[in-house]
């Protein structure tokens, strides 16, 4: 049983205990602690069973970009419900939500795409992504080149595939991951990873050479694909060092390697633009998206492919007799709907400009805190950003993660009304896209003094 229950009645903690499975939760703690159950949105805020109000700050998994009480995106799928509650788009079916939808996501693409495929996830997309390159490549009579390259910190899913692109030791430990044919490359983190004396255009030339180099060991005729975020996620937050995408993709391009663009966390809007392609001026084959395209109000993603790609699948599909891959909910037709009355409203708001004028107010505030003796880095873009805790500001040395520095002060940013997520000893923002500028100031406020919180205990325990 629980000792402590956030506020909640024991019948509701306890049942969640006997029966739920949580994912990513030390399952093991949990059993003592207890769950903190949200039962209430409203705009950025959501309430637990006590009624006690939170900021939402990393806008539920970086999705919820609409905030938690639209009407709107209720009322359309309430519509679709009534009109058409499911159909599928196996064996040359369709429905007008999934074809309109596909049309809009075409229109908005921040460089041609040519089709597009629904699933339910981002891993699902990201999966399905690494499927058609296989599928493709034996299409084009080249079965040895089926190789992936991720990049280590980087996020892709939590599919045996995705999981093992995914870069971090978490997602593969004890679950015989990564597969094989996925291989990883240099993490773009100029404050980490920089060496001394490095400039970040320096760096970024370091990390385009050394991936030149792991294809040449490998081969470039067995390299099929490089998958990255624009920003990367839950690896930390860490926005791409100046150049390197202009010198990473010089290199794919010089081995005929596919670019497949993540864009579940950055597309609609979170960088500023309506893609994080456009922000770094990406040229992807194929892009993935998920998250806001519903704001996160039912499950749907997507993935675009390039002509010259489902050219190729079309050869296959031929030879084989049917693209013999699918969800039975991919292009669901009410989350379709959801998503088009999403790209409605972000229309109308004018989005893009929203987070353009509200972003210098959490940039600049995380900023300010980067002043503080326990951050050692605040970095971010548009509404995504981070907090880098260290132990020695000066050497940049991190606390040992038997400390716990970072999941302490997303505890105590917690208990003063706002919840984030400690990636280490990074604590990520991305709230949701309603944000106003005095409510960023609120979330930073809550920061700041749950920063001189944590700062408090590190120095009572001898850690700083």
């Amino acid at each position: 049983m629980p000792k402590t229950t956030h506020g909640l009645s024991n019948s509701l903690a306890n049942r969640d205990i006997e029966n739920f499975l949580h994912p990513y939760t030390n399952l093991s703690s949990h059993l003592d602690s207890g769950p903190m159950i949200i039962t209430k949105g409203e705009g950025i805020f959501v309430y637990d069973e006590a009624g006690t109000k939170y900021i939402e700050g990393l806008a539920g998994l970086w999705c919820t970009a609409l905030g938690f009480d639209n009407k709107r995106l209720v009322e359309a799928a309430t519509k679709a419900m009534e009109e058409l509650p499911f159909y599928h788009a196996f064996g040359s079916k369709s429905h007008p939500t999934a074809i309109n939808l596909a049309e809009r996501l075409l229109e908005m693409a921040p460089v041609p795409m040519s089709k597009v495929f629904f699933a339910n996830s981002g891993s699902e997309a990201n999966d399905t992504a690494v499927k058609i390159i296989w599928y493709i490549n034996n299409a084009r009579g080249r079965p040895d080149k089926k190789k992936i390259i991720a990049r280590e910190k980087g996020y892709h899913g939590v599919t045996l595939m995705t999981a093992s692109m995914t870069g971090l030791p978490n997602n593969h430990r004890d679950f015989d991951l990564p597969l094989a044919r996925v291989l990883h490359t240099d993490c773009p983190h100029f404050y980490r990873y920089g060496e001394k004396g490095e400039t970040e255009v320096e760096f970024a030339t370091r990390c385009a050479e050394n991936l030149r180099t792991l294809i040449l060991d490998e081969g470039p005729e067995t390299i099929a694909a490089f998958f990255a975020e624009p920003v990367m996620g839950a690896g930390g937050v860490i926005p791409p060092p100046a150049t390197y995408f202009e010198k990473i993709q010089a290199v794919l391009m010089e081995y005929d390697i596919l670019f497949a663009v993540d864009e579940v966390i950055c597309g609609f809007g979170r960088t500023g633009n309506m893609f994080g392609s456009e922000t770094y001026d990406l040229k992807p084959d194929m892009i993935t998206v998920a998250k806001a395209l519903s704001s996160g109000y039912l499950p749907i993603s997507a993935l675009m492919v390039s002509e010259d790609i489902f050219q190729s699948m079309v050869v296959e599909s031929e030879k084989i007799g049917v693209f013999g891959h699918g969800f039975t909910y991919g292009g669901h037709p009410v989350p379709c709907a959801v998503a088009l009355e999403t790209m409605n409203i972000y229309e109308e708001m004018d989005l893009i400009s929203h987070v353009q004028e509200t972003a210098p107010a959490l940039q600049g505030g995380l900023a300010k805190l980067a002043e503080h003796p326990l951050v050692g880095e605040a970095r971010g873009v548009g509404l995504i950003g981070a907090l880098e805790l260290v132990k020695d500001k000066e050497t940049r040395q991190s606390f040992e993660v038997s400390d716990g520095v970072g999941a302490h002060l997303a505890g105590r940013a917690q208990a003063n009304g706002l919840i984030s997520r400690a990636m280490g000893d990074s604590l990520a923002f991305a709230p949701p896209l309603i944000i106003e500028d005095n409510q960023i100031q609120e979330m930073l406020s809550i920061v700041e003094q749950s920063l001189d919180e944590t700062l408090d205990i590190i120095i009572d325990r001898g850690l700083k």
